[in-house]
């Protein structure tokens, strides 16, 4: 399983990006999907997952109300559309496949992981 994760880039305060992330193989739908993001000197923290259905979703409580998880199966895509940015949201974003059908926010329940996509949030 290989996940190609885009859209990140350099956006002022108060703007949106919309994370995509592709996976390739024919078992997308099988399993939850996730983002998670590390800035410079910090740990990986969780950021929003999504189960196979997309009925159920979490996130984080310092992006709920402002970033949205959703996935279409049909495309092998899972995104992460972020508003209202702020200067902490800056961070490499990876996404994430979980090894169930709900991964959560413990990254030990996630198998696969991107090559992160870099958002910067200028002041």
């Amino acid at each position: 399983v290989q996940l190609q994760a885009s859209g990140g880039g350099l956006v002022q305060a108060g703007g949106s990006l919309r994370l995509s992330c592709a996976a390739s193989g024919r078992t997308f739908s099988r399993y939850g999907m996730g983002w998670f993001r590390q800035a410079p000197g910090k740990e990986r923290e969780f950021v929003a997952a999504i189960s196979t259905s997309g009925d159920s979703t979490n996130y984080a409580d310092s992006v709920k109300g402002r970033f949205t998880i959703s996935r279409d199966n049909a495309k092998n895509t899972v995104f992460l559309q972020m508003n209202s940015l702020k200067v902490e949201d800056t961070a490499l974003y990876y996404c994430a496949r979980a090894s169930r059908s709900y991964g959560g926010g413990w990254p030990g329940n996630y198998d696969y992981w991107g090559q992160g996509t870099q958002v910067t949030v200028s002041s």
